[in-house]
């Protein structure tokens, strides 16, 4: 006879006879041991996947392999130069015409300083910038069209090429009839040679047209 966790006397050694509680607890199954090296389950001293020898340390495990082509994006950005959008800003510039009346420059006599211009905003695009008016006779379409209403009489149809790199900006006078000038000054740039220019510069071409160039970022 075996007694119960309850106390009653119980002729069966499972379950009691009297109130059917179990007697005594199921034995704890036991995990069956794991590989340390690839975790299959293993019974013996040498692993049945792998073929590990469990008397030895388990193997650190590897390490991730470098990222190449990360650390050549990284490089290559490191030496490469930011990528800058140049904006070419048209305005008209009454210091400027009032400049051009008192040196009496050419066509200061027939110019009349708009009434009205409001500011033209225009994205510089490609290596070559041609600054004139556009002329269907001569095939001239100018990225900088300054011809149109109201037009700047002092402007030639060809009067200057802005020429744009992945490093900076000039400026050349293509041989214009009233030149072209820069950051407020009176001295013309000489024609067909190239001027740099950096973001802020003000170049001056015809009776009263200013052009601000600047960069922003991409």
């Amino acid at each position: 006879m075996v007694t119960c966790p309850e106390g009653h006397r119980s002729a069966a050694a499972d379950y009691c006879d009297v109130c059917g509680a179990p007697i005594g607890a199921p034995p704890a199954t036991v995990a069956a041991p794991r590989c340390p090296a690839c975790g299959a389950p293993s019974g013996g001293r040498f692993c049945e996947a792998c073929g590990h020898d469990s008397a030895l340390p388990a193997p650190s495990p590897p390490e991730p392999p470098a990222r190449q082509d990360d650390s050549k994006v990284a490089d290559s950005a490191a030496v490469r130069p930011p990528t800058v959008t140049w904006i070419a800003t048209v305005t008209a510039d009454r210091a400027f015409y009032d400049r051009v009346l008192a040196r009496e420059g050419p066509d200061s006599d027939r110019v009349e300083f708009p009434a009205y211009y409001p500011p033209r905003r225009i994205t510089l695009h490609g290596s070559e910038i041609l600054i004139g008016k556009r002329s269907v006779s001569q095939g001239l379409h100018p990225d900088i069209d300054l011809g149109i209403a109201p037009a700047d009489a002092g402007v030639s149809r060809a009067h200057a090429l802005l020429h744009l790199t992945p490093t900076g900006l000039t400026v050349t006078d293509l041989g214009s009839t009233n030149g072209t000038s820069l950051n407020g000054g009176d001295d013309l740039i000489p024609p067909e040679q190239p001027v740099a220019l950096r973001s802020g510069d003000r170049v001056h071409v015809g009776a009263w047209t200013t052009i601000t160039l600047t960069v922003e970022p991409a």
